[in-house]
């Protein structure tokens, strides 16, 4: 358990793409031109060729995902209020605030306050269709939260509790019953193997890869869409 947040991050995706409507069954109402549309929006993304190249879906997945993307966000951009809000509708009973402040950071490569199409459809080319060292690579840039290319336990930790509280009474003590710092401490037992109080980008990758709950985790929604 003291890993669950490797698995926390694709799990929650998840759940934010079928309340896009994201992962309904495509129709021929997405054959319509894409390139239209996104010179239409009032945030211009990349156009469909280039954002195929970028990324590993069809071209008719990227239109499947355009469509959810612009119902819920016609301007082309989420901001973060509008990320944060279409989280809380999944955990009505935690406050969702921190962990969706890390997890919109973790989009918003450019730190420019807003998750553009372009953004969304990368990081999710990543958690559904990468490797697994792809996947755990952006994970592990989730938890470095000041981007020094370390995780300390201080940044774990600010983590750990936003789950805690993300997930609120309806999994707090059940799914938990040890505190976030003792989570915290056994995560470093396995992840800090030269016992220098940080946890570097080739430790986590050698830790994850080698467990296999992690490991079942990483492929469980590689077919989602």
């Amino acid at each position: 358990m003291e890993l669950i947040a490797v698995a926390v991050v694709i799990v929650l995706f998840i759940g934010v793409l079928r309340q896009f409507g994201i992962l309904e069954p495509m129709s021929m109402e997405d054959d319509w031109d894409i390139d239209d549309e996104l010179s239409a929006a009032r945030h211009q993304p990349e156009g469909l060729d280039g954002l195929q190249a970028r990324t590993m879906f069809s071209k008719g997945e990227i239109q499947s995902l355009y469509r959810g993307f612009k119902n819920e966000c016609p301007s082309g951009m989420v901001d973060e209020k509008t990320f944060k809000s279409i989280y809380s509708q999944f955990f009505p009973q935690g406050d969702v605030t921190t962990y969706a402040h890390f997890l919109f950071n973790a989009f918003d490569t450019d730190s420019s306050g807003a998750i553009r199409f372009e953004d969304f459809v990368i990081g999710l080319s990543v958690l559904l269709r990468g490797t697994v060292n792809e996947k755990l690579i952006w994970a592990f840039n989730l938890y470095d939260i000041n981007k020094d290319g370390y995780v300390t336990k201080q940044e774990m930790l600010a983590i750990i509790q936003s789950i805690y509280d993300m997930m609120g009474r309806y999994t707090y003590p059940a799914l938990y019953p040890e505190s976030p710092l003792e989570h915290v401490e056994r995560f470093f037992q396995k992840m800090d193997r030269n016992r220098d109080g940080v946890v570097t980008i080739d430790e986590f990758l050698e830790t994850c890869q080698t467990d296999e709950d992690i490991m079942h985790s990483m492929q469980l929604f590689q077919n989602a869409l």
